[in-house]
């Protein structure tokens, strides 16, 4: 498999396959627009968001914050230096969305699997361009 060099957070380069330098870039384009779709809803607040907001029991108010907070998030992930703080605060912020649906007894699949997936995705591109990320959770095959 070609290997190319990708940037590592500790300012060395690491080999890297290109299929997972691939991976990797698709990966956090989906996460960007997802994010990104999703802080903005929250900013403007369309009828589906006031309407989720009241079901969940949460203030109107407080949607511009937690999509404000989602940008913040977002910015943190992206960057090279705070990837691995915005990973750990983007999953925060999923999770608090399984438990939020959860205490209300929503569907399974939309308001907790969903949420789940989408943190392994967060965490997938990360996985994939940090080796110190991999060396810390190796992938190891039985056998």
């Amino acid at each position: 498999m070609v290997e190319v060099t990708a940037p590592s957070a500790a300012g060395g380069a690491t080999p890297m396959p290109r299929l997972h330098l691939w991976l990797a870039r698709v990966l956090t384009v989906l996460l960007v627009l997802f994010f990104l779709m999703d802080a903005a809803i929250h900013i403007l607040r369309p009828a589906p968001v006031v309407a989720a907001m009241n079901q969940l029991g949460f203030p109107l108010a407080f949607a511009p914050v937690l999509g404000v907070i989602e940008l913040v998030c977002l910015a943190l992930w992206l960057l090279p230096q705070s990837s691995l703080l915005g990973a750990v605060l983007l999953t925060g912020i999923l999770g608090g969305a399984v438990t939020a649906h959860a205490r209300v007894g929503d569907a399974a699949f939309p308001t907790v699997i969903f949420p789940l997936l989408v943190g392994l995705m967060v965490w997938g591109p990360l996985y994939l361009r940090e080796s110190r990320l991999r060396a810390l959770f190796p992938w190891r095959t039985v056998g």
